[in-house]
């Protein structure tokens, strides 16, 4: 009978250990995550991703937005991230406003340490987000936001990027092979925007706008229903417009 609680303990512990998994991926993403990301991050089953989340909001170590959880009061007690969370207001606010201007849902993303990194999304009912079906750091061949990204790296960090996220097919108008893909990237002028009709999901285009900082490739994109895809180029190049504006809040960013 001596040996009964120690299951129950290595229960503890280990959610516990889950628990603080979460919290760390979470922190990870800045502008916050949806519960089904997270537990892949964390290679949690997603019910008990859910229960930890839940748990952790009711703790106010999370809070949830709009479907996505962020670091809550609690956990940004435990840090000294004052100066990096007034930065990502700042750039927040700003992609609400190009959203709300352009009537378009804005995605803020970045390429570092070999990934597509998507920091920010801001989108509302009247422009909701397109759904994330297919990860996004594994199909940048097929959306604008990844397009732009790698038309902004040089052809080695393109084929090593490929090498490890191949080119796949999905939809009919997806690009079919890598060296097609490569041949498309380096036609692309430099801060030229770049725009995908329906590469990445039918019913959807998109468009991205390029931002480089020393050797940091970043950019804002946005994404509009197909039977609008005449507004792309004249939104793209008013939004390019609006970033050289913003520059500063959006530089600022990248070192967080």
């Amino acid at each position: 009978m001596a040996a009964a609680p120690q299951p129950a303990t290595a229960t503890l512990i280990g959610s516990v250990q889950r628990a603080m998994r979460l919290l760390e991926t979470v922190a990870a993403h800045p502008y916050g995550a949806p519960a089904k990301q997270l537990a892949r991050a964390t290679g949690l089953a997603l019910p008990t991703a859910y229960h930890l989340l839940r748990t952790l909001v009711h703790e106010g170590y999370l809070r949830r937005e709009k479907g996505l959880f962020f670091l809550g009061d609690a956990a940004e007690r435990l840090s000294s991230n004052g100066a990096r969370e007034n930065r990502r207001c700042r750039v927040a606010d700003t992609l609400a406003h190009w959203r709300d201007s352009i009537g378009a849902p804005m995605y803020y993303a970045m390429y570092r340490d070999g990934e597509i990194d998507v920091l920010c999304v801001s989108d509302s009912r009247d422009a909701p987000a397109a759904e994330e079906w297919a990860d996004f750091r594994e199909t940048g061949h097929a959306h604008a936001i990844g397009q732009c990204l790698l038309s902004q790296l040089d052809e080695n960090a393109r084929r090593d990027h490929l090498a490890r996220y191949p080119v796949q097919v999905l939809t009919p108008y997806t690009v079919r092979e890598n060296d097609a893909l490569l041949r498309r990237l380096a036609r692309v002028r430099r801060m030229e925007p770049v725009v995908e009709r329906q590469e990445y999901a039918l019913g959807t285009v998109c468009a991205a706008v390029p931002i480089t900082v020393g050797t940091t490739a970043a950019t804002v994109a946005f994404a509009l229903p197909a039977h609008q895809a005449d507004r792309l180029l004249p939104a793209a190049h008013r939004l390019q417009t609006e970033i050289g504006r913003n520059i500063g809040t959006l530089t600022l960013s990248i070192s967080i």
